[in-house]
């Protein structure tokens, strides 16, 4: 869908680039469905959807994709865009930034229920990364693009925040692209960069070369 046909509405800054936090544990259960995180991911990319667009880009009947398209907008994540009529009215995504701890002590509910989402997000890109490169056929000029990579290196765990901050500015460079699609440029599809920083718990218990190790 090209950017002429969805242009991306005019949002305030303040609501646009500030991350929603969830801390419903009903919004995070509502969040939680395949359709609806396709439906987020679609609207991030054309800015506006109608409820039969998605549904011809999904797979999706236009009645079922309407329906979680009022689910998303009931817990916040999407609003309609105005104008249009029934399915043909169109739908925009409130927030770039959704954000979910599991360590809301003060909420077990609520722990429990972002363990659970931050699951299904995880699998979904996983599930997404195993397409592309478990596939032998590549876009063309896009082979030498895509790429994964693993480094283990030895931080604290501030230091670990800090890499993950520094990572997030490079990226930043890159996000007036999504709210402004006249900013894209020719030939530039929407690319995700996923990024997993976590301890290696399993080798916490070894000490450096030369240390003596106790294995009483």
């Amino acid at each position: 869908m090209s950017s002429e046909e969805s242009p991306r509405p005019e949002r305030p800054a303040d609501t646009w680039d500030e991350p929603l936090k969830l801390t419903d544990p009903k919004a995070m259960r509502a969040l939680a469905h395949p359709v609806r995180m396709a439906l987020l991911d679609l609207l991030g990319v054309a800015g506006t959807l109608t409820a039969t667009q998605a549904s011809e880009i999904l797979g999706e009947s236009p009645a079922n994709c309407a329906f979680h398209l009022r689910t998303l907008a009931k817990y916040g994540f999407a609003r309609e865009a105005g104008g249009g009529r029934g399915r043909e009215r169109p739908w925009t995504r409130t927030r770039r930034t959704i954000w979910v701890s599991s360590t809301q002590q003060d909420n077990p509910q609520a722990a429990i229920a972002a363990g659970a989402l931050g699951a299904v997000y995880f699998e979904r890109w996983v599930e997404r990364a195993r397409r592309v490169f478990g596939s032998r056929e590549r876009l063309p000029g896009w082979e030498r693009a895509t790429s994964m990579n693993r480094s283990a290196v030895f931080l604290t765990a501030e230091e670990t925040v800090q890499v993950g901050r520094e990572i997030e500015e490079i990226i930043d460079r890159y996000r007036g692209r999504e709210r402004d699609p006249s900013q894209r440029p020719a030939g530039g599809m929407p690319v995700e960069v996923a990024l997993f920083t976590s301890p290696l718990t399993e080798f916490s218990g070894l000490k450096p070369a030369g240390e003596s190790q106790d294995i009483s």
